[in-house]
């Protein structure tokens, strides 16, 4: 069974936010991280994984990643700082 992440980048605390999605979520920051994705992360450095949920299915993950990036900005940082109040970079709890 396969596993999809939901995730939220911060370039700092109460920086710059992007929200994404993906199957395999530490190889997906490590592009960002790196720059290996071109684009809005790479432009605004925007790396520190600050919030992710696991989905079984690629639906519910890209439902979810749909809603998220319609939320405003109050509810993205609500969200992380529910499960994440220091904005620690989770990335390296991931790799464990």
């Amino acid at each position: 069974m396969n596993t999809y992440y939901v995730y939220i980048l911060s370039s700092q605390r109460n920086g710059t936010l992007y929200v994404g999605s993906t199957s395999d979520l530490i190889k997906r920051v490590f592009e960002h991280k790196n720059k290996l994705v071109f684009g809005f992360t790479a432009k605004y450095n925007v790396s520190q994984l600050v919030y992710f949920e696991a989905h079984d299915s690629y639906g519910e993950a890209a439902t979810r990643e749909k809603r998220l990036k319609n939320w405003c900005r109050e509810w993205k940082i609500n969200l992380i700082e529910e499960k994440n109040p220091r904005w620690n970079d989770l990335y390296e709890e991931l790799l464990g």
